[in-house]
């Protein structure tokens, strides 16, 4: 397999230069290859957020060395970024931020046409073909505010993969869910990372399933404490 994440020496500090700088990651080395399937974990101000802000390009590091599906992104310009960001990288976060009064199918539209510019039968395809996938073909044309937060977080799995990107992020996907809901919306990743072989890196508080993750990479105080392959996702 191909790298398709790798960071060198990442760090990050905030008030730069002034008496209350804080550094918050501490010069972190990692490489994600293509088609992992990893969960990162650590204690509330280890450094998650701001850690998965600079690998989805959302913000950038202090220091160091970001490559993303071969592309150094130390020098992109912004519009770089944006196109970076849009073709390389889906989104899954805790709130699903679906646009309430639109419907499924447009909501999982959006990357597309942020990228496009306008409708076309191609996208309406692909976002139907994806709410099949994720087993909401009947609620299609249903506004995101009339459905449940499992369906609502399905929709929002969609829309992260509508581009087809090499690399998901997802925050506490399923940090809103019950127990069930939060397995069926992990099943479908997991599902999605086998089939299509495309890498997810997922913030977890859950033990349990970061436990059906292949990798697991725990942070602490803004340095990676462990890194280890697990067994369990291997089986399935």
């Amino acid at each position: 397999m191909a790298d398709l994440l790798v960071l060198s020496g990442i760090s990050k500090s905030f008030n730069v230069g002034t008496s209350i700088e804080t550094e918050v990651l501490r010069g972190i080395d990692l490489v994600v290859r293509n088609g992992e399937f990893t969960a990162l974990m650590g204690p509330s101000g280890s450094g998650k957020s701001t850690w998965l802000n600079i690998i989805g390009l959302l913000d950038r590091a202090t220091a160091g060395c970001l490559v993303i599906d071969g592309q150094a992104t130390a020098s992109l310009s912004e519009s770089e970024v944006t196109k970076l960001r849009g073709h390389a990288i889906g989104f899954v976060f805790q709130y699903h931020h679906l646009i309430s009064a639109f419907t499924a199918r447009e909501n999982v539209m959006m990357p597309l046409l942020v990228d496009q510019g306008r409708p076309t039968a191609s996208m309406e395809r692909r976002a139907d073909d994806l709410l099949d996938w994720v087993g909401l073909s009947w609620w299609r044309n249903n506004r995101a505010m009339n459905m449940s937060g499992g369906q609502q977080q399905r929709v929002a799995i969609a829309r992260a993969l509508a581009m087809n990107p090499p690399l998901v992020l997802a925050d506490e996907p399923t940090g809103n869910l019950d127990t069930g809901t939060a397995s069926d919306v992990f099943d479908l990743m997991e599902r999605f990372n086998r089939e299509h072989r495309t890498t997810f890196l997922i913030v977890t508080h859950s033990h349990e399933l970061a436990g059906r993750c292949s990798r697991l990479v725990q942070l602490v105080d803004g340095r990676v404490s462990q890194d280890s392959p697990q067994a369990a996702h291997a089986s399935t």
